[in-house]
């Protein structure tokens, strides 16, 4: 037999039972699509985060107190909990060469109300330069400044998802006062939206002076974290290390103490939470690949109740010289088109649930080539795999038995 009869006589065997041959390949179509969707999500989700932390600044370093554990680990129990930085430490970094601003801020959570309306936010209390480390624009109005800080005026700077809580649809922001731990704040700027979640979610916080809000919300004269911007990408890790040095100095830190601060650089950030993202699609992946497995044993079973219910076909074609081969064949090619025709529409409603999940918003998704070769890739293996026991146990038949057989 050429393949262009195995070929012609798969698909009239395939269709002479088209309930079971749908059935059997809903299983590899969930499966596949499960496998693409998991893996966009997870990717958009990787994706996201990657964004959102170049988002918060460029060639940036972060100084938190608490001592390091690991990458991106401190001994502190929250952001800021810890209480080692100083202004006198901000104030030294911004001598060292290859520095392009710094920026040290007060962060904490408030409940904040303005005309009747409230939500709780971040509040940070930070300095002129914190636009230029964190890639903070001005949409309307001004941020703060020098003198507002000197001064330590009641002003703020909201973004853009704060300003929606707490006036909704009102355009006249500028000029009107909010509350802040009981006290009113003018407000004097709106930033522009940037978007992100999480501590990189600059949409959703206020600016306040640094002074204010040591002064009136955090009541002491230290950091909650110190921001640095660095001219270059390639004057990072030696700004890192003589930021590290400097305040080890200052906080007089002997030689093998552990010190009472951390440094973190952009690159740190990035590859801890790519990492975590990566462990989180392939544990998606695999949850999902499970299905695969379950549509291949699908097949498998489908392919033996074949092999069963044309026993006395496999007999009369043997009796008229056919050969192991070709029966081992049909059957295994019969086993390999459902998982691809079950795999192409897989990937179809794969790649459409994942679309779907990103329209509504609530995720970021990407399908990537790699995971629709993968996911094809796997349910072809499948169809070689629990195919081929059926497809030998056909070929292996007694052709006298098989014409015997009821």
């Amino acid at each position: 037999m050429n393949l262009s009869d195995i070929l012609h006589e798969t698909f009239t065997a395939l269709k002479a039972n088209k309930v079971r041959s749908g059935l059997t390949m809903l299983g590899i179509v969930i499966g596949i699509s499960s496998v693409i969707a998991m893996l966009a999500i997870g990717q958009g989700a990787q994706s996201s985060i990657t964004d959102s932390i170049q988002s918060i600044g460029s060639n940036l370093i972060i100084v938190q107190p608490g001592a390091q554990r690991g990458a991106g680990v401190t001994v502190s129990a929250g952001r800021g909990s810890a209480k080692t930085l100083t202004l006198e430490d901000m104030e030294s970094i911004e001598g060292l060469n290859g520095i392009k601003a710094v920026a040290g801020d007060v962060t904490g959570r408030y409940q904040v109300t303005a005309k009747g309306t409230n939500t709780n936010t971040s509040v940070v209390g930070t300095v002129p330069d914190y636009t230029i480390v964190r890639n903070v624009s001005v949409e309307e109005g001004d941020f703060i400044s020098e003198q507002h800080n000197r001064s330590g005026s009641r002003v703020a700077v909201i973004g853009p998802t704060t300003r929606d809580d707490l006036f909704g649809s009102s355009t006249e922001i500028i000029g009107q006062s909010i509350r802040i731990n009981k006290l009113d704040f003018k407000v004097i700027g709106i930033t522009k939206a940037k978007g992100g979640s999480g501590f990189s979610n600059q949409d959703d916080m206020i600016y306040i002076p640094l002074n204010t809000a040591q002064r009136y919300l955090s009541g002491d004269k230290y950091l909650s974290s110190i921001s640095v911007s660095v001219e270059s990408a390639e004057e990072t890790t030696q700004a890192q290390i003589d930021i590290t040095s400097l305040i080890t100095e200052n906080h007089n830190i002997k030689e093998g103490a552990t010190a009472d601060f951390s440094t973190l650089n952009q690159a740190d950030i990035a590859a801890t939470a790519s990492s975590v993202t990566r462990m989180f699609t392939i544990l998606l992946g695999s949850v999902a690949g499970i299905s695969l497995v379950v549509g291949g044993i699908g097949i498998m079973n489908m392919m033996l109740t074949n092999v069963t219910e044309r026993t006395r076909e496999i007999g009369l074609r043997k009796a008229i010289g056919a050969k192991k081969n070709d029966i081992s064949l049909q059957f295994l090619i019969e086993a390999i088109v459902l998982t691809v025709v079950g795999g192409i529409i897989g990937i179809i409603f794969g790649w459409a649930i994942a679309y779907g999940v990103e329209l509504t918003g609530v995720l970021q998704t990407k399908v990537s080539l790699f995971s629709v070769l993968l996911a094809f890739g796997v349910s072809t293996f499948i169809g070689l795999i629990f195919g081929y026991y059926p497809a030998r146990r056909a070929a292996n038949l007694n052709p006298i038995e098989a014409l015997r057989y009821e």
